[in-house]
């Protein structure tokens, strides 16, 4: 899973009512980026989308989590927290380098 589809199920799990322009501003993606992470959580099963009716009369879409992620949440949550320890760890050992070099240049 990448961060992309992470921090949509996220946000879904928080509010299913958001539609692809506000995922798009909470998620830092264009909608294109959105609809097409959108498809790759639909196609894993993570994601249902339902039709429905807005105000203004044009057909919109819900986003609802399935219980297929909300089995594999757990799992899914573990194994990215290792991956952006993994991340922190080897930046944090990126920026000691760079603080000796930048020291020994002084």
């Amino acid at each position: 899973m990448n961060d992309s589809e992470f921090k949509i199920l996220i946000e879904l799990a928080s509010n299913s009512n958001l539609t692809q322009r506000e995922l798009s501003k909470r998620v830092g993606l264009s909608l294109g980026g959105i609809n097409y992470v959108l498809k790759a959580l639909i196609k894993k099963g993570y994601v249902k989308a339902q039709r429905f009716k807005d105000s203004d009369n044009k057909i919109s879409y819900l986003y609802v989590l399935t219980p297929k992620w909300m089995y594999d949440k757990a799992k899914l949550v573990q194994q990215f927290f290792h991956t952006k320890l993994e991340e922190y760890n080897r930046l944090q050992q990126e920026l000691e380098t760079l603080k000796k070099i930048m020291e020994e240049n002084k």
